[in-house]
């Protein structure tokens, strides 16, 4: 028995090894002991998870899954559940890639866990059936090019998306082009917008950009993935699909950049 599998042999010593963990944003419960019962947004993931989970195919057996900003790794569990064949989680945060390896191995779930940034996938050098990109695209400085990379280097089949969104819930039909010296409707509610977040919001430095629904649909589209489930009102299942390549050339420039961290 590894020595993992030990700490499970009490309560105590389980539960004492998940607060030296701490704190954990993602609230698993290992064998029965929730590791955030005080989260601020609930039982969460959980609690997300219950208004999606079907949009996401039941069976995945033999199937791939990338999980990026895996945290401590909630959904490369429940993926790993479904009978996924393999699983990849990262992260850039060397604490909750312990706690996702700690929650894996105890929960006997075969899953490597890479510290690696969204920009650095292609060294990957594999593409997944289900990519998981989850709560991640606000938190950077530049987002077109982090879904451009995923469409590029990685996504196969599915992707299943989440952003946070502020402003209108409208969505304005957009035309294929605008006269410079006609009006265009920048300023209508339900036109494609991100919102620039210089300082901070919501105390965390690392939000940047906010859009609204119709820009994040917009900016799905606009890197090649068809929209094709929309179970809640920031998740959408979506579909990758060849984008043609633009006159002023490909969309993503960035080659592959060396070998993630185990």
């Amino acid at each position: 028995m590894c020595p993992l599998r030990d700490l499970a042999a009490t309560d105590e010593a389980l539960a004492h090894q998940i607060q030296i963990l701490g704190p954990w944003f993602h609230n698993l419960r290992i064998n029965g002991i929730e590791t955030a019962p005080e989260h601020f947004l609930g039982d969460y993931p959980q609690v997300k998870f219950a208004g999606f989970r079907d949009a996401i195919p039941s069976d995945l057996t033999g199937k791939s899954v990338l999980d990026i900003g895996c945290n401590a790794g909630f959904y490369s569990l429940e993926m790993k559940k479904r009978g996924a064949e393999r699983v990849v989680g990262i992260d850039t945060d060397e604490r909750y890639l312990r706690q996702a390896r700690f929650a894996a191995e105890l929960a006997d779930a075969e899953i490597d866990f890479l510290r690696m940034t969204v920009w650095d996938i292609a060294a990957l050098q594999e593409r997944f059936d289900l990519v998981i990109f989850m709560g991640v695209l606000y938190h950077l400085r530049h987002p077109l090019l982090a879904l451009d990379l995923i469409h590029e280097h990685v996504a196969r089949d599915l992707m299943l998306f989440q952003s946070m969104q502020r402003g209108s819930r409208e969505i304005s039909p957009v035309q294929p082009d605008y006269d410079v010296n006609s009006a265009a409707p920048f300023d209508s509610p339900g036109y494609p917008k991100m919102h620039f977040i210089e300082h901070r919001y919501s105390h965390d430095e690392t939000n940047w950009w906010v859009p609204n629904r119709a820009c994040v649909e917009a900016m799905l589209r606009s890197s090649g993935f068809l929209i094709v489930a929309h179970p809640e009102d920031e998740v959408y299942l979506c579909r990758w699909q060849p984008i043609d390549i633009p006159p002023d050339g490909p969309h993503c420039v960035y080659p592959p950049k060396g070998s993630p961290q185990k």
